[in-house]
């Protein structure tokens, strides 16, 4: 990035100046990654459908993925970032590079630790969190069998990404955005090699081997990275060091919520695997397919802004703080509220077109789609809980958000158990979009409390995003009376034009209603489009 990490100025200038490059940057990676994710899950549906043995490897992804979140996932986000960005601000980069070190060395032991327990533990794991898996097809051990196999095997990849994790942590530290950006899209080559060449010979079995070598080269990838920056290997733990400490003590309680937050996926698994076969996978594609613009709008723009919050913080700058925040959170609302609600209301057009060929039939996708617009009901929520979440970590609060994501497995638990036997996938789908929505609503209104952020002219320009996308809605709902997705060729042309028209109407009510948001994303992309021109 051309701004050096401690530069200062008008948090205006800052967000629209380094933060856009790094947004810009940053959306580059999830938006090649996911349109990557989009292209890995239609050659698995094309090779696999909702076959009983993907859902073997579904429930099987769970375990290893668990272990990294856990672990790698708490040390990124709240805890490493913020202690790495001050030791470079206040001590240098020897002393922050040590603690480079020294997190990367526990982290990976203990990812080591868990994973070999995890390995011995296989067969009692899985029935545990899949207990309904291949029973209603009197396949239940041999799926079992199965999934305990693909874990062992996945495990592998949980080691890689604990080093690839660090790796990430220190260059999104050093504001340093293209690799991490890039990583994830090799993570994705990786898999789709999988299910292409690999499950040809070894066929589920592929796809798991495709996901540790898309691990190795989501790590491979960032090597360079971190030595072009000045870090050097140390073996070395230093249990005394404060600085470790501190990444300790910041990790604890972001553990239990990033276990809780995976909980959520487990709790959806365990009662997907009692609704039938295909159930798993079906549940698994709708969310891969609403994770889209989540990834794509609240995630790269988190993930972007975070190690500036965490450099206001480290300056005292608390108004520049919540003035971040508040512009970034405006800014996800204005791009998740049309993008939650149109694929919402496109969901069967959407499915059919991308999913359904191959072994992937339409039964698969009318139960994808009934899950998927669930889901797009905890698109925003989830996407307010990234930019929030990371305020908190910022401020060094981890205890807030973790008890809120607890909160909300327990909301899940609760609806789940309820409404998985009367309304199947739908009702899981439901239980984690208003899990979701208490989340946020509860994790806002303590921000503001913490911070003493006056929200009214925040929450005034939210409301006026929300009509807009309620007016798209209707034009929607309207065009979608005519729509038909009989075959795959009016599936994709409702898809599309359902899209053109969704867009039309949304970018003329937030133009009506005044959407500061609308006139600053128009006149970014007119800059960069005139840009080449004026050279």
């Amino acid at each position: 990035m051309s701004e050096a990490p401690g530069a200062t100025g008008s948090p205006r200038a800052a967000l629209g100046g380094g933060l856009a490059l790094a947004a810009a940057i940053v959306a580059f990676g999830f938006v090649g990654s996911r349109l990557l994710g989009v292209v890995r899950t239609i050659v698995i549906a094309n090779a696999f459908g909702a076959s009983p043995e993907l859902d073997a490897y579904n429930v099987a992804f769970r375990i290893p993925d668990l272990i990294f979140q856990v672990l790698a996932g708490a040390t990124l986000g709240s805890a490493f970032i913020p202690v790495f960005a001050r030791k470079f601000e206040r001590e240098g980069p020897p002393a922050a590079w040590l603690l480079a070190s020294r997190v990367l060395n526990l982290v990976v032991l203990a990812t080591a630790a868990l994973c070999l327990a995890a390995f011995m533990l296989a067969p009692v794991l899985v029935p545990a969190i899949a207990p309904g898996l291949g029973d209603d097809l009197g396949r239940s051990e041999k799926l079992t069998g199965r999934a305990v196999e693909l874990t062992r095997i996945m495990l592998a990849s949980t080691l890689l990404f604990a080093a690839s994790g660090m790796l990430t942590g220190m260059l999104n530290g050093r504001e340093r955005f293209f690799l991490p950006a890039l990583a994830p899209m090799l993570y994705n080559l990786g898999i789709i090699f999988g299910a292409v060449v690999l499950a040809d010979r070894w066929g589920v079995n592929g796809l798991a081997f495709g996901v540790v070598l898309g691990a190795g080269m989501h790590l491979g990838v960032q090597v360079p990275g971190v030595i072009r920056e000045g870090f050097r290997y140390r073996p070395t733990l230093g249990w005394a060091d404060p600085a470790v400490r501190e990444v300790g003590r910041l990790m604890a309680p972001r553990v239990v919520g990033l276990a809780a937050a995976q909980l959520n996926f487990v709790v959806t698994g365990f009662f997907a695997s009692k609704v039938g076969a295909s159930a798993i996978s079906n549940m698994t594609y709708a969310w891969l397919l609403a994770g889209l613009p989540l990834a794509l709008f609240g995630m790269a723009l988190s993930t972007a802004v975070f190690p500036r919050l965490a450099g206001q913080v480290a300056r005292d700058e608390l108004d520049a703080l919540n003035e971040t925040v508040s512009r970034v959170l405006r800014l996800i609302m204005f791009l998740t509220v049309p993008a939650a609600l149109g694929l919402a209301l496109l969901r069967e057009p959407a499915v059919v077109t991308l999913l359904e060929r191959g072994a992937f039939t339409r039964s698969d996708s009318l139960m994808t789609a009934a899950a998927l617009g669930w889901y797009c009901l905890g698109i925003v929520p989830q996407a307010g809980i990234e930019i929030h979440s990371r305020g908190f970590y910022a401020l060094g609060d981890t205890r807030t958000p973790v008890a809120l994501a607890v909160l909300a497995v327990a909301v899940n638990l609760a609806l789940g158990a309820l409404l998985w036997d009367p309304f199947g996938v739908r009702g899981l789908a439901f239980a984690v979009g208003a899990a979701s929505w208490v989340e946020w609503l509860a994790l806002y209104a303590l921000f503001v409390r913490r911070t003493g952020w006056g929200p009214w002219p925040e929450l005034a320009g939210i409301a006026r995003i929300a009509l807009a996308g309620a007016l798209m809605g209707a034009a929607l709902a309207v065009v979608s009376t005519v729509l038909r997705y009989d075959t795959w060729v009016n599936a994709a042309v409702s898809s599309v034009a359902g899209t053109v028209v969704g867009a039309l109407a949304y970018a003329a009510a937030a133009r009506t209603l005044g959407v500061p948001e609308f006139e600053e994303v128009v006149g970014r992309l007119t800059a960069r489009l005139r840009r080449p021109h004026a050279a």
